[in-house]
């Protein structure tokens, strides 16, 4: 039986993977695609520096994960997967640090919008 590791983390001195990466070694690993998520937004951040200053400020822009913000609504609050997370951290030029074992709570600076963000896919579908 696999053991899940808890803590993601990985080094922003890393360089960004690249090449023929296998779906299996994006996906299917411990990490289950934190590190592709994070190396996309390491990527992003060199081509979109408009959206990199965005999330430095604190910001949750729409993103392809749930997670992002784009305006109040009424809850106040709402859940996020680990991916938008992980894509979010690389945004920010951060290192990959995340606990899947752990929900991550935001408050997002434009919206004041509360996201948290949980590893439990059933709280954030029914958004």
């Amino acid at each position: 039986m696999e053991t899940k590791q808890p803590q993601i983390t990985r080094s922003k001195n890393k360089s960004i993977r690249v090449g023929n990466i296998s779906f299996n070694e994006r996906w299917s690993q411990q990490d289950k695609g934190l590190i592709t998520c994070w190396d996309r937004g390491r990527e992003l951040r060199i081509k979109d520096l408009e959206l990199a200053l965005k999330t430095e400020i604190g910001e949750l822009p729409v993103l392809g994960w749930k997670g992002g913000v784009d305006k109040v609504i009424k809850k106040k609050q709402k859940y996020g997967c680990l991916n938008y997370l992980a894509q979010w951290q690389g945004l920010r030029g951060e290192d990959l640090n995340i606990n899947r074992n752990q929900e991550i709570e935001i408050t997002c600076t434009k919206t004041n919008m509360k996201v948290i963000f949980t590893s439990d896919q059933s709280k954030y579908e029914k958004a």
